[in-house]
């Protein structure tokens, strides 16, 4: 794969977080306001330049032309052109499929206009499974919600139904503690969210948080937790050891490398491997981490995402065999356990690349 050795007959990877593509077409200031998303940026650029005109921006320009019929590095606008000539569906679906993911774990709760699960298992070619967003789960709970007691009993139906079909759940908690909160608090937490919430208000209550972060647990699924600072969840980790559900850190830089310190610390804890592979393999056993996108909205950015990763092991497995540490076959064995064995063990995944959702 493009003077990359390592990569040779490298299996499709498993994409453990993302939440879908777009629907319908997208012209310059569309596509442009959804890159500036993938780089960090909010609103227009600059005058006289564009988000192009960044990383992310050159590895779409490099590594998706190719697949639909251009040069690589061709400009901007006549990707779009292209893009639009396609058809955004028929442009997707060769995005997706040449992306060199074959299966992929989106998260529920996102807006309407991006795929579900069952969508891009059809566009991709792919398997699909869902991983159940918590705060998204109760608030959907809360709308039909007409007193405190109703709101936490249906919470708790919601969160058993979800973990009959769900392949994990998922927080945005940014601070848990040791001790699963009492009923007390969390009758406490749930009226004061209730009598404040408007419609769309996002829960942000923290007794309750950590109370749906427990629940999930306890059902023995994984849990992925995007955590801006894992070190705040250092007590939650410890604290649930041996209970029997997997932990999945997602963090961005600069904290991907202390996730995966702290994946390294405890058994049951996993982490994203991150933007930058290099870093967190030096970090963590190879065992400890996974592969993902973190795609939202761009077909491309699965493509990108995709692309980064397998060069990034290219480079450091290329390093060790220069030095000696390993060769080919530890180079492909250890791309394929980040890429996809971890995540298909933990998430207890079906071996096999045909179509499906679950």
């Amino acid at each position: 794969m493009d003077g990359l050795p390592f990569l040779v007959d490298q299996p499709p990877l498993i994409d453990q977080y993302s939440h879908g593509a777009v629907h319908g077409e997208l012209g310059l200031g569309s596509f442009e306001s959804h890159l500036a998303a993938a780089v960090g940026a909010q609103g227009p650029a600059p005058a006289g330049t564009s988000y192009f005109d960044s990383v992310t921006g050159l590895a779409i320009r490099r590594w998706c032309p190719p697949l639909l019929g251009l040069e690589p590095h061709c400009p901007p606008a006549r990707y779009l052109a292209r893009r639009r000539e396609v058809g955004a569906y028929r442009a997707g679906r060769m995005l997706l499929r040449g992306s060199g993911i074959g299966t992929f774990l989106l998260e529920s709760g996102t807006p309407s206009e991006l795929t579900s699960a069952a969508e891009i298992a059809t566009a991709a070619e792919a398997r699909a499974h869902e991983v159940v967003r918590l705060e998204a789960l109760a608030e959907q709970v809360a709308d039909t919600s007409g007193s405190v007691d109703s709101f936490i009993g249906y919470t708790a139906e919601a969160l058993y139904t979800a973990a009959q079909h769900a392949t994990a759940f998922a927080s945005g908690a940014a601070y848990c503690d040791g001790r699963a909160p009492e009923a007390g608090e969390v009758r406490r937490a749930a009226d004061r969210w209730l009598r404040a919430r408007r419609p769309g208000n996002r829960l942000a209550e923290p007794a309750l948080v950590r109370h749906l972060l427990w629940s999930a647990v306890a059902t023995g699924l994984p849990v992925q937790l995007h955590c801006p600072d894992p070190r705040r969840l250092a007590a939650f980790l410890g604290a649930t050891t041996g209970i029997g559900a997997d932990l999945v850190l997602l963090s961005g830089a600069p904290h991907h490398r202390r996730a995966a310190q702290l994946a390294a610390a405890h058994t049951h804890v996993y982490a994203d491997a991150g933007p930058r592979p290099e870093e967190t393999l030096r970090q963590a056993p190879f065992g400890k981490l996974l592969f993902s996108s973190a795609a939202r909205g761009l077909p491309e950015l699965y493509v990108t995402g995709a692309r980064s990763f397998l060069r990034g092991m290219a480079r450091l497995v290329g390093e060790w065999a220069a030095e000696g540490l390993c060769g080919p076959e530890d180079g492909r064995r250890i791309t394929e356990m980040v890429g996809a064995g971890n995540a298909r063990r933990i998430y207890r995944l079906p071996a096999g690349a045909a179509s499906d959702t679950g």
